[in-house]
């Protein structure tokens, strides 16, 4: 469930990055996104958190970085109405944080 695949391009100290299953619930069509992202150089943890509502509506998945935390950043993931909170652990300053997540949302 939480594995990942092997890729040779990677070196033993540029290991994946670990997603943490927490929730049992999710946007829709946020995990594979999640799952990208954590193949990228610079990203060690992504754990997704608190789900909600929200009065706008989004139509497309939109991740967007909103604030500094220790050792990273949160980033809000919208779909529709909802809202789901999204940790990062990173070594990445903000603006390549932006470039990782758009990449990811675009594979």
């Amino acid at each position: 469930m939480g594995k990942h695949s092997v890729d040779p391009l990677r070196t033993a100290s540029q290991k994946a990055a670990r997603l943490v299953w927490n929730h049992s619930t999710h946007l829709s069509g946020l995990i594979p996104i999640l799952e990208r992202l954590c193949q990228q150089d610079g990203i060690q943890t992504v754990t997704p958190g608190v789900i909600g509502r929200s009065k706008g509506h989004c139509p497309k998945m939109q991740l967007r970085v909103s604030v500094p935390i220790r050792g990273g950043y949160k980033v809000i993931a919208r779909q529709g109405k909802t809202v789901q909170e999204v940790f990062i652990l990173t070594t990445l300053p903000q603006d390549q944080l932006e470039a990782a997540l758009a990449i990811a949302m675009r594979c």
